[in-house]
């Protein structure tokens, strides 16, 4: 008895030192950043003066503006490219070459990002001559975080397609329903979980790259990470962690509302299942 008790409260400090280590700095963050000093090693006293401060300043407001819509819509792009990417893989009969566009797919995932953002850079570049627009710029990041994010959304649901029974498919097609409608009727309600959550994880991806956003952006398109990055490079400033503590509230209320999406969804949909079961 006492060793699993030694055991059990093992486990629980591990899991409290990770927790810690994961979330104190983060807390830190926060918590400084409603420090009256400048020095964020010093505890002064209670203000809101870099909050203000950070209100006032044009430059770092129009940063997150551009990042904040780049990553809306490299998610959306992202979820909607990776869904077919994912349904050519999952449900797609093998065809020649199918194990090299799933290479391909996936290869963004390893690829170091200073490769990454270099070959788009030169892609660009080249393309900017025939069809005549600027290489670096919104547009430019905006592809560059669709390409890179498109991974990731695949592989999250190609694993929810890969766990989805076929049988349901099947069943509504041969009660006569054509492929399309099957789509949007049975498979995209169930992998609904998956792409809210790729969608939250592209989102995130883009609206935190410094790498690739670095060699396609442009002079008028400074992302909000590259603004923070030459910030700090110049020393502490405090409204940096005034920034950082409204990002995580932002992101923290966005992985929220999804998680409570999906568990409506998933609570839903066994829900239904127990339903067909009782009346079948």
């Amino acid at each position: 008895m006492s060793t699993q008790m030694r055991s059990g409260w093992g486990g629980e400090v591990v899991l409290a030192l990770g927790y810690g280590f994961l979330y104190l700095p983060i807390v830190l963050l926060i918590v400084f950043s409603f420090n009256e000093s400048r020095l964020g090693s010093n505890w002064t006293g209670f203000s809101l003066k870099w909050y203000a401060a950070l209100f006032d300043d044009n430059s770092m407001l129009s940063a997150a503006m551009i990042s904040l819509k780049i990553a809306f819509f490299a998610a959306t792009a992202a979820v909607v490219l990776g869904t077919l990417a994912a349904m050519v893989m999952t449900r797609f009969k093998p065809f020649r070459g199918k194990t090299v566009f799933g290479a391909l797919i996936t290869a963004p995932l390893v690829m170091p990002e200073v490769v990454t953002g270099l070959s788009l850079l030169l892609m660009f570049v080249t393309l900017s001559a025939p069809f005549d627009w600027t290489p670096k710029g919104i547009f430019s990041i905006w592809i560059a975080h669709v390409t890179f994010t498109m991974s990731f959304v695949t592989v999250v649901v190609s694993s929810r397609l890969a766990e989805l029974d076929k049988s349901l498919e099947e069943a509504a097609m041969d009660l006569g329903a054509n492929r399309l409608k099957v789509f949007f009727v049975i498979t995209l309600p169930i992998i609904m979980p998956a792409l809210l959550s790729g969608w939250l994880l592209a989102f995130t991806l883009s609206l935190d790259d410094v790498v690739i956003s670095s060699f396609v952006a442009g002079p008028d398109s400074t992302t909000l990470p590259m603004k923070i990055f030459s910030s700090v490079r110049l020393g502490l400033n405090p409204k940096i962690n005034a920034l950082a503590s409204l990002l995580v509230l932002v992101v923290s209320t966005a992985a929220l509302i999804g998680w409570w999406v999906s568990y409506r969804e998933e609570k839903r949909r066994l829900r239904d299942m127990q339903l067909a079961v009782q009346n079948g």
